[in-house]
């Protein structure tokens, strides 16, 4: 994840506010959710609300004991969820190591102080934050950096790291360790690695971000001449097209970890967030009124081209910059995206920058803007949400995600498939744990079409039951029950169940009247 683009937004933007105010309230073409409003207070049924969990750099965690990080994640996940996050991207391997145990590579030194050292005592950081997530309705998008060996070349490897492994695949650039992507074996590498998590955990996304060939330094060359010579020359590249050959690379891997996700759980989606700019108009006269760094040229990744051949489910441009920025304008990056992929089965979302967004005081303008064109949101970073900066969490707790929302609908790569039959048998209930609604659980994690998640709705009585109105969705979860909330006696509620696929298609609702 680049967190600084260099790249910042003026104080000065009267005019750029005023021209997207006057936007947002004329008629034009919107990529999808037609009949909704611009107004991102209005509530949806459906929409992408992520955001980022980062491990790298972090010194929370190493210094805990296991209880307290488990105690720290359950808290941090919970509140993310309070605040209408239906999606955690939680970074799993940032250099080569594993929030997770894994034979191929060394634990993480962000969970342990130090890189191959297991934590003691024994558990498993990935497995439980899909256990607390999908408990609560949260998809986990499993977070690869795939190419970094390290952020410090030159602090020590662990005997299992692939660098120390496999050193003919790494090059050093600057401070970092990078893994050749123009080296055949790369690719199988990494593929190895996306194998092992999605056989081995409910995972519902693998995700890469805007690391792939390292951001350009000044007077910097990326040494890769010598495998350019072997594998580019030598397949009838020709000299003046290497740039061609590094985006072929990076297409390759893009398209096996497709194909590797698609043999082991077709069900599991693969997203990228890109740098927010694709290419420049002067570059390409189809390229957007921008004059940064392109991830096209510069960064050799052909996001356009990936959603093209349907390699990627959504994609996510960082946007990390303010609404009259001179040099990468929000509003028209996210105009452009939006025009990009309007027709597209890709799902787009808008990367956001928390900070940037608040110090600006453009949280409003910058949400209308992403409803028109996109699916959703993803903040960068949940950091920033969970300590509440400026006010984000609370804003979007009781302003723009106050009310909990489905993901958009997808159907992947089975082609048609069919939304899960509707929830039989539901029966009231009071125990030692409490009054609640029971209902048979007829989830098979192995099974998309089947049940994985079970909505509940509230309506009081008088109100029409209307599983359309997200504002009567009070729970998303893995379980097969609901504790009824305390009620005033004589009041009465009914309670509306559905039962949602890996797909985020809702059966027909199920009823049951209550009186309190």
């Amino acid at each position: 994840m680049k967190q600084n683009h260099t790249l910042f937004a003026p104080k000065g933007i009267a005019i750029a506010c005023l021209l997207v105010l006057l936007f947002i309230s004329s008629c034009g073409v919107r990529r999808g959710r037609k009949g909704t409003s611009d107004d991102p207070r209005e509530p949806l049924k459906r929409e992408f609300r992520a955001t980022w969990l980062p491990t790298i750099f972090r010194s929370d965690y190493a210094r805990r004991t296991r209880e307290e990080v488990r105690e720290l994640l359950t808290k941090r996940i919970e509140l993310l969820k309070q605040t209408g996050c239906n999606v955690l991207i939680f970074q799993i391997r940032a250099e080569g190591d594993a929030w997770y145990p894994s034979e191929l590579e060394p634990w993480s030194r962000y969970l342990t102080g130090a890189q191959g050292q297991a934590p003691e005592p024994s558990w498993d950081p990935l497995g439980f934050v899909i256990n607390e997530c999908h408990t609560r309705g949260i998809e986990v998008h499993a977070w690869m950096n795939p190419y970094r060996g390290a952020a410090n070349a030159d602090q020590e490897l662990d005997s299992k790291h692939p660098a120390r492994r496999f050193p003919e695949l790494y090059v050093r650039y600057g401070k970092q360790l990078v893994m050749d992507p123009g080296h055949p074996q790369s690719v199988r590498y990494i593929t190895s690695v996306v194998r092992d998590v999605v056989d081995r955990y409910d995972v519902d996304a693998i995700h890469f971000d805007d690391y792939f060939y390292p951001y350009p330094k000044d007077g910097m060359r990326f040494d890769d001449e010598a495998t350019f010579e072997k594998y580019g020359l030598r397949a009838g590249y020709y000299p003046e097209e290497k740039d061609r050959w590094r985006r072929d690379n990076v297409d390759r891997l893009i398209s096996e970890v497709r194909k590797t996700i698609l043999n082991l759980k077709p069900w599991v989606r693969f997203g990228v967030s890109p740098f927010g700019i694709y290419r420049n108009e002067t570059s390409d006269p189809k390229g957007s009124r921008t004059s940064g760094l392109q991830t096209y040229d510069d960064l050799h990744a052909d996001v356009l081209y990936w959603c093209d051949k349907g390699w990627i489910d959504y994609v996510i441009p960082q946007i990390y910059w303010n609404i009259g920025n001179p040099v990468a304008d929000y509003y028209e990056l996210v105009e452009w995206w939006g025009k990009q992929l309007r027709k597209s089965k890709v799902q787009l979302c808008i990367g956001q920058h928390a900070q940037r967004t608040m110090d600006a005081d453009q949280l409003t303008m910058k949400l209308a803007l992403s409803r028109r064109n996109a699916e959703g949101n993803a903040w960068w970073s949940a950091e920033d949400i969970l300590k509440n900066y400026k006010g984000l969490g609370d804003s979007l707790q009781t302003n723009y995600q106050r009310y909990r929302a489905f993901l958009p609908e997808y159907q992947g790569s089975l082609g048609a498939t069919k939304a899960p039959l509707p929830v039989q048998d539901i029966m009231e209930d009071r125990n030692e744990d409490g009054h609640m609604l029971l209902w048979p659980d007829y989830r098979n994690p192995t099974d998309p079409e089947k049940p994985y998640y079970y909505a509940v709705y509230a309506f009081p009585d008088g109100v029409k039951v209307d599983i359309t109105d997200p504002r009567h969705l009070v729970s998303i979860s893995t379980n097969a029950y609901y504790l009824l909330p305390t009620a005033r006696p004589g009041m009465k509620y009914t309670y509306a169940i559905t039962a949602i696929n890996r797909f985020w298609q809702e059966s027909k609702p199920s009823k049951i009247t209550i009186r309190y």
